[in-house]
Protein backbone atom coordinates (compact mmCIF):
# COMPACT_ATOMS: atom_id res chain seq x y z
CA UNK A 1 0.00 0.00 0.00
CA UNK A 2 1.39 3.42 -0.98
CA UNK A 3 1.97 5.91 1.79
CA UNK A 4 0.00 8.56 -0.11
CA UNK A 5 -3.64 8.13 0.80
CA UNK A 6 -2.99 5.52 3.49
CA UNK A 7 -4.82 7.43 6.20
CA UNK A 8 -7.73 7.96 3.80
CA UNK A 9 -7.98 4.25 3.13
CA UNK A 10 -7.52 3.39 6.81
CA UNK A 11 -9.38 6.07 8.79
CA UNK A 12 -8.23 4.73 12.18
CA UNK A 13 -4.59 5.71 11.52
CA UNK A 14 -2.98 9.11 12.01
CA UNK A 15 0.21 10.01 10.15
CA UNK A 16 2.97 11.09 12.57
CA UNK A 17 5.93 11.50 10.22
CA UNK A 18 7.30 9.87 7.08
CA UNK A 19 6.58 6.16 7.36
CA UNK A 20 5.22 6.34 10.94
CA UNK A 21 1.53 6.15 11.88
CA UNK A 22 -0.36 6.03 15.15
CA UNK A 23 -3.38 4.02 16.23
CA UNK A 24 -5.00 4.99 19.54
CA UNK A 25 -6.32 1.73 21.00
CA UNK A 26 -9.09 2.23 23.56
CA UNK A 27 -10.35 -0.10 26.29
CA UNK A 28 -12.74 0.42 29.23
CA UNK A 29 -10.33 0.21 32.18
CA UNK A 30 -6.96 1.34 33.62
CA UNK A 31 -5.44 4.02 31.33
CA UNK A 32 -8.39 3.66 28.89
CA UNK A 33 -6.15 4.00 25.84
CA UNK A 34 -2.72 3.14 24.48
CA UNK A 35 -0.74 4.40 21.48
CA UNK A 36 0.21 1.74 18.96
CA UNK A 37 2.67 2.72 16.24
CA UNK A 38 2.94 1.49 12.65
CA UNK A 39 6.37 1.77 11.02
CA UNK A 40 6.28 1.25 7.29
CA UNK A 41 8.54 -1.12 5.42
CA UNK A 42 8.84 -2.82 2.06
CA UNK A 43 7.53 -6.08 3.55
CA UNK A 44 4.71 -4.44 5.49
CA UNK A 45 4.31 -2.57 8.74
CA UNK A 46 6.02 -3.25 12.03
CA UNK A 47 3.50 -2.65 14.81
CA UNK A 48 4.67 -1.50 18.25
CA UNK A 49 2.39 -2.74 21.11
CA UNK A 50 -1.27 -3.72 20.96
CA UNK A 51 -3.33 -2.39 23.87
CA UNK A 52 -5.31 -4.47 26.35
CA UNK A 53 -7.45 -7.47 25.57
CA UNK A 54 -10.92 -5.97 25.28
CA UNK A 55 -13.80 -6.34 22.85
CA UNK A 56 -13.68 -2.72 21.72
CA UNK A 57 -9.91 -3.00 21.14
CA UNK A 58 -10.33 -6.12 19.03
CA UNK A 59 -13.08 -4.41 17.01
CA UNK A 60 -10.76 -1.48 16.31
CA UNK A 61 -7.93 -3.77 15.26
CA UNK A 62 -10.23 -5.79 13.01
CA UNK A 63 -11.38 -2.60 11.30
CA UNK A 64 -7.79 -1.43 10.88
CA UNK A 65 -6.43 -4.71 9.55
CA UNK A 66 -9.40 -5.23 7.21
CA UNK A 67 -8.40 -2.06 5.33
CA UNK A 68 -5.73 -4.07 3.54
CA UNK A 69 -2.73 -3.09 5.63
CA UNK A 70 0.03 -5.69 5.47
CA UNK A 71 1.72 -6.40 8.80
CA UNK A 72 5.23 -7.82 8.85
CA UNK A 73 5.65 -8.25 12.61
CA UNK A 74 4.67 -7.07 16.08
CA UNK A 75 7.33 -5.77 18.51
CA UNK A 76 6.60 -5.22 22.21
CA UNK A 77 8.14 -2.63 24.53
CA UNK A 78 7.31 -4.60 27.69
CA UNK A 79 5.05 -7.32 29.06
CA UNK A 80 2.37 -5.26 30.82
CA UNK A 81 -1.16 -6.27 29.87
CA UNK A 82 -2.04 -2.93 28.24
CA UNK A 83 0.84 -3.31 25.78
CA UNK A 84 1.00 -7.06 25.22
CA UNK A 85 -2.71 -7.84 25.65
CA UNK A 86 -3.48 -8.80 22.05
CA UNK A 87 -0.10 -10.21 21.03
CA UNK A 88 -1.33 -13.81 21.22
CA UNK A 89 -4.42 -12.80 19.23
CA UNK A 90 -2.21 -11.26 16.52
CA UNK A 91 -0.08 -14.37 16.36
CA UNK A 92 -2.89 -16.92 16.34
CA UNK A 93 -5.61 -15.17 14.32
CA UNK A 94 -3.58 -13.06 11.92
CA UNK A 95 -0.35 -15.12 11.84
CA UNK A 96 1.78 -12.08 12.73
CA UNK A 97 5.21 -12.90 14.22
CA UNK A 98 5.69 -11.46 17.72
CA UNK A 99 9.00 -10.22 19.13
CA UNK A 100 9.80 -9.28 22.71
CA UNK A 101 12.98 -8.93 24.77
CA UNK A 102 14.36 -11.94 26.60
CA UNK A 103 13.57 -10.09 29.84
CA UNK A 104 10.02 -9.56 28.64
CA UNK A 105 9.72 -13.25 27.90
CA UNK A 106 10.79 -14.03 31.47
CA UNK A 107 8.00 -11.74 32.68
CA UNK A 108 5.54 -13.56 30.43
CA UNK A 109 6.54 -16.91 31.93
CA UNK A 110 6.31 -15.50 35.46
CA UNK A 111 2.85 -14.08 34.82
CA UNK A 112 1.52 -17.23 33.21
CA UNK A 113 2.84 -19.62 35.86
CA UNK A 114 2.57 -17.69 39.11
CA UNK A 115 -0.28 -16.19 41.06
CA UNK A 116 1.11 -12.84 42.12
CA UNK A 117 -2.10 -11.62 43.76
CA UNK A 118 -1.28 -13.13 47.17
CA UNK A 119 2.18 -11.53 47.16
CA UNK A 120 0.68 -8.23 46.08
CA UNK A 121 -1.98 -8.29 48.80
CA UNK A 122 0.73 -9.07 51.34
CA UNK A 123 2.76 -6.10 50.10
CA UNK A 124 -0.18 -3.73 50.49
CA UNK A 125 -1.06 -5.08 53.95
CA UNK A 126 2.53 -4.79 55.14
CA UNK A 127 2.56 -1.15 54.07
CA UNK A 128 -0.58 -0.38 56.07
CA UNK A 129 -3.19 -0.38 53.34
CA UNK A 130 -6.74 -1.37 54.37
CA UNK A 131 -8.48 -4.19 52.53
CA UNK A 132 -7.98 -3.46 48.86
CA UNK A 133 -10.95 -4.30 46.60
CA UNK A 134 -8.95 -5.92 43.84
CA UNK A 135 -11.58 -6.36 41.18
CA UNK A 136 -10.73 -9.23 38.98
CA UNK A 137 -11.56 -9.03 35.32
CA UNK A 138 -11.54 -12.30 33.45
CA UNK A 139 -8.25 -13.98 34.11
CA UNK A 140 -5.60 -12.43 31.92
CA UNK A 141 -3.00 -15.13 32.39
CA UNK A 142 -4.00 -16.56 28.99
CA UNK A 143 -2.60 -13.52 27.18
CA UNK A 144 0.90 -14.61 28.24
CA UNK A 145 0.39 -18.21 27.17
CA UNK A 146 2.17 -18.22 23.82
CA UNK A 147 5.71 -18.47 22.53
CA UNK A 148 7.25 -15.38 20.88
CA UNK A 149 8.70 -15.80 17.41
CA UNK A 150 11.89 -14.00 18.38
CA UNK A 151 13.72 -12.35 21.27
CA UNK A 152 15.98 -9.31 21.38
CA UNK A 153 18.58 -8.09 23.85
CA UNK A 154 19.90 -4.75 25.09
CA UNK A 155 21.97 -2.59 22.68
CA UNK A 156 20.94 -4.64 19.69
CA UNK A 157 19.99 -3.43 16.21
CA UNK A 158 16.43 -4.28 15.22
CA UNK A 159 14.53 -3.56 12.01
CA UNK A 160 11.27 -1.70 12.49
CA UNK A 161 9.81 -1.35 9.03
CA UNK A 162 12.75 -0.51 6.80
CA UNK A 163 14.55 1.50 9.49
CA UNK A 164 17.22 0.27 11.90
CA UNK A 165 16.51 0.98 15.56
CA UNK A 166 18.67 0.45 18.63
CA UNK A 167 17.17 -1.45 21.57
CA UNK A 168 17.68 0.37 24.88
CA UNK A 169 16.89 -1.35 28.18
CA UNK A 170 15.08 1.15 30.41
CA UNK A 171 13.95 -0.53 33.66
CA UNK A 172 11.86 1.47 36.10
CA UNK A 173 8.21 1.34 35.13
CA UNK A 174 8.82 -2.35 34.52
CA UNK A 175 11.95 -4.44 34.88
CA UNK A 176 11.74 -5.55 31.23
CA UNK A 177 11.00 -2.20 29.58
CA UNK A 178 12.74 -1.31 26.31
CA UNK A 179 12.84 1.83 24.18
CA UNK A 180 13.77 1.88 20.48
CA UNK A 181 15.90 4.60 18.88
CA UNK A 182 16.37 5.48 15.22
CA UNK A 183 19.54 7.51 14.88
CA UNK A 184 18.93 8.67 11.30
CA UNK A 185 15.52 10.18 12.02
CA UNK A 186 16.28 10.91 15.70
CA UNK A 187 13.06 9.16 16.70
CA UNK A 188 12.66 7.42 20.07
CA UNK A 189 9.87 4.97 20.85
CA UNK A 190 9.54 5.51 24.61
CA UNK A 191 6.68 3.16 25.51
CA UNK A 192 5.78 3.84 29.14
CA UNK A 193 9.21 5.15 30.10
CA UNK A 194 8.70 8.79 29.09
CA UNK A 195 5.18 10.22 28.84
CA UNK A 196 3.95 13.76 28.27
CA UNK A 197 2.03 15.39 31.10
CA UNK A 198 2.17 12.50 33.56
CA UNK A 199 4.72 10.19 35.08
CA UNK A 200 4.40 6.42 34.70
CA UNK A 201 3.80 4.40 37.86
CA UNK A 202 7.12 3.23 39.28
CA UNK A 203 6.15 0.29 41.46
CA UNK A 204 7.18 -3.03 42.93
CA UNK A 205 5.19 -5.28 40.63
CA UNK A 206 6.76 -8.48 41.94
CA UNK A 207 9.06 -9.79 44.64
CA UNK A 208 11.88 -9.60 42.08
CA UNK A 209 11.82 -5.80 42.00
CA UNK A 210 14.43 -4.36 44.34
CA UNK A 211 14.77 -0.60 43.77
CA UNK A 212 12.76 0.37 40.67
CA UNK A 213 12.94 4.12 41.34
CA UNK A 214 16.74 4.00 41.34
CA UNK A 215 16.59 2.00 38.11
CA UNK A 216 14.19 4.56 36.67
CA UNK A 217 16.48 7.50 37.45
CA UNK A 218 19.38 5.74 35.72
CA UNK A 219 17.23 4.84 32.71
CA UNK A 220 15.97 8.40 32.30
CA UNK A 221 19.50 9.77 32.41
CA UNK A 222 20.56 7.13 29.88
CA UNK A 223 18.03 8.39 27.32
CA UNK A 224 19.19 12.00 27.56
CA UNK A 225 22.34 11.24 25.57
CA UNK A 226 20.27 10.36 22.48
CA UNK A 227 19.48 13.41 20.30
CA UNK A 228 15.73 13.11 19.79
CA UNK A 229 13.45 15.22 17.62
CA UNK A 230 10.37 13.08 18.18
CA UNK A 231 9.44 10.71 21.00
CA UNK A 232 6.58 8.25 20.59
CA UNK A 233 5.06 7.48 24.02
CA UNK A 234 2.79 4.57 24.90
CA UNK A 235 0.08 6.90 26.23
CA UNK A 236 -0.90 10.50 25.65
CA UNK A 237 0.57 13.19 23.42
CA UNK A 238 3.69 13.03 21.27
CA UNK A 239 6.85 14.53 22.77
CA UNK A 240 9.02 16.98 20.84
CA UNK A 241 11.35 17.99 23.69
CA UNK A 242 12.29 14.68 25.27
CA UNK A 243 15.35 15.89 27.18
CA UNK A 244 13.33 18.69 28.79
CA UNK A 245 10.51 16.29 29.60
CA UNK A 246 12.98 13.89 31.24
CA UNK A 247 14.31 16.72 33.40
CA UNK A 248 10.73 17.55 34.42
CA UNK A 249 10.06 13.94 35.37
CA UNK A 250 13.25 13.66 37.43
CA UNK A 251 12.44 16.96 39.17
CA UNK A 252 8.93 15.71 39.91
CA UNK A 253 10.25 12.51 41.48
CA UNK A 254 12.70 14.46 43.62
CA UNK A 255 9.91 16.78 44.78
CA UNK A 256 7.79 13.80 45.84
CA UNK A 257 10.78 12.18 47.56
CA UNK A 258 11.25 15.32 49.65
CA UNK A 259 7.55 15.30 50.54
CA UNK A 260 7.83 11.68 51.67
CA UNK A 261 10.95 12.45 53.68
CA UNK A 262 9.25 15.40 55.36
CA UNK A 263 6.22 13.25 56.18
CA UNK A 264 8.30 10.86 58.32
CA UNK A 265 10.67 13.43 59.79
CA UNK A 266 8.75 13.91 63.07
CA UNK A 267 6.78 10.72 63.57
CA UNK A 268 6.92 7.22 62.15
CA UNK A 269 4.28 6.29 59.59
CA UNK A 270 3.23 3.51 57.27
CA UNK A 271 3.31 3.99 53.52
CA UNK A 272 -0.48 4.23 53.60
CA UNK A 273 -0.36 7.06 56.12
CA UNK A 274 2.26 8.92 54.10
CA UNK A 275 0.17 8.45 50.95
CA UNK A 276 -2.90 9.91 52.68
CA UNK A 277 -0.90 12.88 53.93
CA UNK A 278 0.55 13.73 50.53
CA UNK A 279 -2.35 12.92 48.22
CA UNK A 280 -5.31 13.52 50.54
CA UNK A 281 -7.90 11.08 51.88
CA UNK A 282 -8.20 8.96 48.74
CA UNK A 283 -9.53 5.46 49.20
CA UNK A 284 -9.07 2.25 47.23
CA UNK A 285 -9.16 1.76 44.31
CA UNK A 286 -8.46 5.44 43.48
CA UNK A 287 -5.47 5.34 45.82
CA UNK A 288 -3.89 2.43 43.93
CA UNK A 289 -1.33 4.43 41.92
CA UNK A 290 -0.43 6.95 44.67
CA UNK A 291 0.09 4.15 47.18
CA UNK A 292 2.32 2.11 44.89
CA UNK A 293 4.37 5.23 44.15
CA UNK A 294 4.67 6.03 47.87
CA UNK A 295 5.83 2.50 48.69
CA UNK A 296 8.46 2.71 45.96
CA UNK A 297 9.71 6.08 47.22
CA UNK A 298 9.99 4.92 50.82
CA UNK A 299 11.92 1.82 49.76
CA UNK A 300 14.22 4.02 47.66
CA UNK A 301 14.83 6.32 50.63
CA UNK A 302 15.44 3.36 52.94
CA UNK A 303 17.95 1.78 50.57
CA UNK A 304 19.75 5.12 50.29
CA UNK A 305 19.95 5.35 54.10
CA UNK A 306 17.65 8.36 54.49
CA UNK A 307 14.84 6.52 56.28
CA UNK A 308 14.56 3.38 58.37
CA UNK A 309 11.72 0.93 58.83
CA UNK A 310 10.52 -1.29 61.64
CA UNK A 311 8.10 -4.19 61.27
CA UNK A 312 5.51 -4.34 64.06
CA UNK A 313 2.29 -6.34 64.11
CA UNK A 314 2.74 -7.15 60.44
CA UNK A 315 3.14 -3.52 59.32
CA UNK A 316 6.19 -1.51 58.30
CA UNK A 317 6.64 1.85 60.00
CA UNK A 318 9.09 4.31 58.44
CA UNK A 319 10.98 7.13 60.09
CA UNK A 320 13.79 9.39 59.00
CA UNK A 321 17.27 9.05 60.38
CA UNK A 322 16.81 12.37 62.22
CA UNK A 323 14.10 11.12 64.62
Amino acid sequence: MEEVGLTKQCSTLTKISDGIYQLVVRYPFDMFHMNSYFIQGENGFTIIDTGSKATESIDLWEKTLSSGIKVEKLVLTHAHTDHLGLARWFQEKHHVPVYISSLGYKEMVRNRNADGSSWFRSLLTTHGCPEFPMKQRKSETDIFDFEPDGLFENQQSIKLGDETYETIWTPGHSCDHFCFYNRRQQVMVTGDHVLAGLSPIIAHWSENDENPLKDNFASLERLKVYPTKLALPGHGELIFNMADRIDEMISGHKHRLQQVLNAVSQIEKTSWQVCQEIYGPVQPPQSFAPLLATITRLIYLELSGEVYSELRDGKLFFHSSTI
